[in-house]
């Protein structure tokens, strides 16, 4: 048998306030950590109601639960889910925990309180309630930033762009053609620092959401060799890119981008030789690699090639080419997609990147495949066909006109959806719709092409010119009629679009 003694020593030496009443509510006992805890010593409690140590709010609902305890008594924590508040002899609260413990005592049941305060957790907890909503506050200014700066960033971009491409169709002097060139050069590296620094900030707050679908590599591949065989030409460099028959589920914009990025970093890191895209088929994945016989990469920077403006061999203070961007959104889109991405590299050999995808899981005839890439080529068209621009941006709309009326369209002018409903009413022999997508007052560019099919008819084309990413505008490539432009576009690339939609039937 232990001694009273040495059950006392137990429980005085306990961690917690511990406080032991009888079945009417009594305190019998109180460890020394009372007076710590309350300000009470534990003689001054022996006797007193226990509620006295709770706030006065809290005293009657104490009591029905006490009884109600009295007639299922078991070890438990009291007040689960509730906060609780004990009351110190100041008059000042504190928040506690308390765990209840029933003691029989021959034939009498008296129940052991320990008490802790939690004060402390209590205050990281709100400490971190209330930066979670700072956090929440500023995802949702980043947002709001995003949905302005997606717009209102590449509105002059998109003007500088098209400006430059009339300025590059009508000067001929020598010394003026090259300080056109050098602009074209400017401008170009200032667009692609904005998109890769606005891809990040949307991956990073979450507005870019995956839209998973099956479809086939084979035209992924074809639309990355129609945009790089060029490039890779231009540098002396071989593109290689195998035939590829595997289908594949993932969201193909995302999985486009990731490769897009790889591709041109094979390419940027390269001086001679080739570069491979290839599709292998694996058991429960499609493996597909962008492999390079570049400059490869040391093992003690693998780590950091994904850092924003980290670039192998690059200082800080050096030209760049690029940002050393692609590889910080290719690491985040990829982690979006719940895919793997391997790296296998060797200085002075190359490097392999292999994106593991998981196979499609449907047949070929029951889904829509990637994005058919754009058609290539622009030129005057000889019945010198009437387009309907619609901006709601004086500045790009007025460059946009310049540059059409140079390559031989008619051009008619809106700056809203009811000017633009106007003016196909006034002339409905359009043949070609260009509409920025966000427009004043809330209106978009889809509302214009859905009014102006009513007015024209049903297969009136259009070319949708936009920074939104959103899968709302995605789901309009199933339109054949409608070919989407992201912002900036410049001048070569819009005449292209031009040039296959009105060709296409």
């Amino acid at each position: 048998m232990l001694s009273p003694e040495l059950l006392r020593n137990v429980l005085e030496s306990a961690p917690d306030a511990i406080v032991i009443v009888d079945s009417a509510g009594s305190i019998v006992f109180a460890s020394r950590q009372v007076e710590g805890l309350f300000g009470h010593t534990p003689e001054a409690l022996i006797g007193a109601r226990i509620e006295r140590l709770l706030p006065e709010r809290f005293r009657e609902v104490h009591l029905a639960h006490r009884q109600g305890y009295s007639r299922n008594a078991r070890a438990r924590p009291m007040g689960v889910d509730l906060d609780l508040y004990a009351l110190r002899k100041d008059g000042t609260e504190l928040p506690v925990e308390i765990s209840l413990s029933p003691i029989h005592d021959g034939e009498r049941m008296l129940v052991a309180a320990a008490i802790r305060d939690v004060s402390e957790r209590k205050r990281i907890q709100t400490e971190l309630t209330q930066a979670r909503e700072e956090a929440d506050r500023a995802n949702q200014a980043k947002s709001r930033f995003l949905a302005t700066a997606s717009h209102d960033l590449r509105q002059p971009l998109q003007t500088l762009s098209l400006l430059h491409g009339t300025l590059c169709r009508v000067v001929k002097e020598a010394t003026a053609g090259e300080a056109v060139a050098q602009q074209g050069q400017a401008i170009e590296a200032m667009s692609r620092l904005l998109n890769a620094l606005l891809d990040i900030s949307k991956l990073e707050s979450g507005a870019i959401r995956p839209d998973p679908t099956d479809f086939a590599v084979a035209t992924l591949f074809e639309e990355l060799r129609g945009e790089f065989a060029s490039l890779a030409a231009s540098k002396g460099l071989d593109l290689s890119v195998e035939p590829a028959a595997h289908r594949v589920h993932s969201d193909p914009s995302l999985v486009g981008q990731i490769l897009r990025n790889l591709v041109s970093n094979a390419i940027k890191y390269t001086r001679q030789g080739s570069v491979q895209l290839r599709c292998l088929a694996q058991p429960a994945a499609v493996r597909i690699e962008v492999a390079d016989t570049g400059v490869g990469i040391p093992a003690d920077q693998l780590p950091y090639i994904y850092d924003e403006f980290y670039q192998i061999g690059v200082a800080s203070n050096t030209a760049r080419e690029g940002y050393g961007l692609g590889l910080s959104i290719v690491h985040r889109l990829v982690a979006l997609l719940g895919l793997k991405l391997e790296v296998h590299s060797e200085v002075g050999r190359g490097s392999i990147f292999a994106l593991r995808l998981p196979p499609a899981s449907a047949a070929p005839g029951e889904t829509r495949s990637a994005p058919a890439a754009a058609a290539a080529g622009a030129g005057q068209q000889a019945s010198s066909p009437r387009i309907l621009l619609v901006d709601d941006d004086l500045g790009v709309r007025n460059a946009t006109a310049m540059l059409l009326n140079v390559e031989g369209y008619r051009v008619v002018q809106a700056a809203s959806l009811s000017e633009a409903v106007q003016r196909a009413a006034e002339q409905p022999a359009i043949d070609l719709l260009i509409t920025d997508y966000h427009l004043s007052g809330g209106e978009t560019g889809v509302q214009v092409i859905a009014a102006l099919r009513e007015i024209v008819g049903a297969g009136l084309k259009a070319v949708l010119v936009t920074g939104d990413t959103s899968s709302t505008i995605r789901d309009l490539r199933a339109d054949e009629r409608i070919r989407l432009a992201s912002k900036p576009i410049n001048a070569d690339e819009l005449l292209a679009l031009l040039a296959a939609l009105l060709a296409s039937r």
